[in-house]
């Protein structure tokens, strides 16, 4: 399935859009809320396995409904090195159904359901994992780019 297009402003207020990455694998994932325990375990792990990604030509990009001045406190903080990206408005995750009803502590809420996509470099998304708990599972992507690259 072809990933749509679209640009957020990036914690350093510059817009960033998917295209900006034609020709690497992109790793999108969509989360909650900046420097709350489940996002801030998934920001640090993207963060520690960055090179590893990198080696298999693909950038990570984080997006929530945070704004780009939260992501620079986010960053700061837990000293991430990652694109995040700010949709504030919520279109890109209304879009990728990563938007909705979810349960939180027993109760049904409107929120970010954690999810990431995997986008090929013409494009494409290849794999999506959605309801994600966060531990463990920028390893999981990891090793799902890895099997890609040895299927090439």
């Amino acid at each position: 399935m072809k990933a749509f297009s679209f640009t957020l402003p990036s914690s350093s207020g510059k817009l960033v859009s998917l295209s900006d990455f034609k020709g690497k694998y992109v790793v999108l994932y969509f989360y909650p809320r900046d420097n709350t325990p489940g996002c801030t375990v998934e920001a640090i792990d993207f963060t520690r396995l960055r090179k590893d990604f990198e080696k298999l030509n693909c950038v990570i990009v984080g997006v929530s409904s945070d704004s780009p001045k939260s992501h620079c406190g986010f960053i700061e903080k837990q000293k991430l090195n990652l694109i995040l990206l700010s949709d504030e408005k919520k279109e890109v995750m209304k879009k990728l159904g990563v938007y909705g009803k979810k349960m939180l502590y027993g109760k049904e809420i409107e929120g970010v359901i954690r999810s990431t996509f995997l986008i090929s470099p013409k494009g494409e998304i290849i794999k999506e994992w959605r309801n994600v708990k966060a531990n463990e599972h920028a390893e999981k992507v990891l090793e799902k780019l890895r099997s890609l690259a040895l299927a090439r």
